[in-house]
């Protein structure tokens, strides 16, 4: 994916301005909202459809998605949160649309350990690459769940509005994925 240097004017501005200006028809706060949201887009994508490839198409689509509906945002929400939910949206149609849920291919976006000590950091990174691969071979609906509470770090009303569900909903399917989870990892515990 290409990285995108900030547009002069945008590096300070919060979401808000950088959407009013997009309003109007600022080319510069749109890039800003690119450079911005593209990493933590792909990611989430990648993390649903499970490849490289369509994680970029989706991000691509989302930001198209983003320049047509702009003025559909609604400001009582955190921009983060409508443009994710567009992420998550168009993820889950592509997954529909090619009939499959499969786990990654092995390809991950886990940054390494920072330990100092190698053995632990190859352990560490090994236990993440695991953590990660079970992740990626459950349901997408408890992927979805456990990526935006854990990895994203969205609040519970947050999810409810990306998901389309209430609050209470997302505190049990989130309840349960990480049971599920627990289970798939059960011989990763010290014995």
């Amino acid at each position: 994916m290409r990285q995108l240097f900030p547009p002069p004017g945008v590096i300070g501005d919060d979401d808000q301005a950088l959407v009013l200006r997009c309003r109007q028809g600022d080319r510069a706060a749109f890039a800003g909202l690119v450079m911005r949201y593209q990493r933590p887009l792909y990611n989430a994508a990648f993390r649903i459809v499970g490849n490289s490839d369509d994680a970029a198409d989706v991000t691509q689509s989302v930001f198209l998605k983003v320049a047509v509906q702009i003025d559909e945002y609604d400001p009582q929400y955190k921009f983060f949160s409508w443009i994710y939910r567009i992420a998550v949206n168009e993820s889950l149609n592509l997954v529909r649309r090619s009939g499959r849920e499969e786990p990654l291919d092995g390809r991950d976006e886990l940054p390494g350990p920072e330990a100092e000590d190698p053995e632990a950091r190859a352990s560490e990174a090994q236990a993440a690459r695991r953590i990660e691969r079970t992740l990626m071979g459950m349901s997408t609906e408890d992927r979805m769940v456990l990526t935006l509470r854990h990895f994203s770090e969205f609040s519970y009303r947050e999810i409810g509005f990306i998901l389309g569900i209430e609050e209470k909903t997302v505190k049990s399917r989130l309840f349960e994925a990480r049971q599920r989870l627990r289970l798939l990892l059960d011989d990763m515990r010290p014995g």
